[in-house]
């Protein structure tokens, strides 16, 4: 196990569980105290983590793809003690993502305007993957299939007549994540680089 797959795991640990905790800080913010009472608004990791999705997939998909995906465990909430009814759930499902973005953008002009480039190579090369470890993180997770935070946002703005494609979406969600990881990912990693280039100045 190499250098650079320990420094990109502890990365992605802090990264998902900043993630989680802006799920439930936004939802305590509208009002649930769910994910405060359930001891999730925390950045101890240990309140955070699961086996598979902290572990074994970032293991999975470093060493047969090259690159690091993984998840922590969903925050909970209540839907119903939102203030926002109408669009309460999308904001709670945007916060996550927007939270990586933040991440992503704050390290990424650190390397723009050259901060990172004069603390030596060693504070670059983590800069750049907290850049791109995020924006991963973000891209994937506004992908509007279940459980992921874009099917939730997509849910809020659907039209009624059109109910039929979130129950196919969510009956079929699992099966719908595996495609697209095995045969449409390769179209996130160029949109990804681009996101990289975009913020940072520098190309993958």
């Amino acid at each position: 196990m190499n250098v650079d797959f320990i420094f990109q795991i502890i990365i992605l640990i802090f990264s998902v569980v900043v993630h989680e905790v802006s799920h439930g800080f936004a939802a305590y913010r509208l009002g649930d105290n769910t994910a405060k009472f359930a001891g999730r608004l925390t950045l101890n990791p240990l309140n955070h983590l699961e086996w598979f999705g902290s572990f074994i997939l970032p293991m999975l998909s470093y060493f047969m793809g090259g690159f690091i995906l993984g998840w922590a465990k969903p925050v909970p909430f209540n839907p119903y003690n939102l203030s926002d009814q109408k669009w309460g759930e999308a904001k709670v499902a945007l916060a996550g993502p927007l939270s990586n973005i933040a991440i992503a953008v704050f390290f990424g002009l650190l390397i723009r305007f050259g901060v990172l480039f004069s603390l030596g190579e060693a504070f670059l090369y983590i800069g750049t993957m907290i850049v791109f470890i995020n924006l991963v993180l973000a891209t994937f997770n506004l992908i509007p299939i279940p459980p992921l935070d874009g099917s939730k946002i997509l849910f809020s703005v659907l039209p009624y007549s059109m109910r039929g494609v979130q129950e196919f979406l969510e009956r079929n969600g699992i099966y719908l994540m595996i495609f697209f990881i095995f045969f449409l990912w390769q179209f996130i990693v160029p949109l990804v680089s681009w996101e990289f280039t975009l913020i940072t100045g520098l190309t993958v």
